[in-house]
């Protein structure tokens, strides 16, 4: 995979309800799209910005909106075979990442991990991936009620569409 990459700064940030979110790129690939506390909105800064910020808009305002951004290569072999799967996931559903686990014979806190070390927001959908019973479960490799409460206005989003 190469040296680890310098965190580069947000080429567009997006406002959305009660959070944002960052993106980070260049003129062709995404390196990230981050969740951030509320902030004001930042223009794109390239074409490849404005294309994400387009699409970001585009599932804020429709959760049936499909992505199309093309995604820098990240993490190791296990973590992108969960993130193959959570991305299989289709709006308004979501599976436990126990129900990930077995499919790629796996533990489901080996999934948990691997869902808190994607780069991708909303276009790899981890929010989807809930605990058993129906519980939230983690978010985004972060503690605390601000990352949770993402989840459940993007789940609570997904189901009013």
């Amino acid at each position: 995979m190469g040296k680890p990459l310098r965190a580069k700064p947000f080429q567009a940030i997006v406002a959305a309800p009660n959070f944002c979110l960052g993106v980070r790129c260049d003129e062709t690939e995404i390196f990230s799209l981050e969740f951030l506390s509320p902030r004001a909105e930042r223009s794109p800064r390239n074409a490849l910005a404005a294309e994400a910020v387009r699409q970001l808009r585009g599932y804020l305002a429709d959760a049936d909106f499909d992505f199309a951004l093309p995604l820098r290569p990240a993490g190791t072999r296990y973590q992108r075979r969960v993130w193959e799967q959570i991305a299989k996931i289709p709006s308004h559903q979501t599976q436990t990442y126990g129900e990930l686990a077995k499919v790629i014979k796996s533990a489901p806190r080996a999934v948990g991990q691997a869902c808190g070390a994607n780069p991708y927001s909303l276009v790899v959908p981890c929010h989807r991936v809930i605990a058993a019973g129906g519980a939230l479960g983690g978010f985004a490799r972060q503690g605390g009620e601000f990352f949770l409460e993402i989840k459940r206005w993007l789940l609570d989003h997904e189901r009013s569409h």
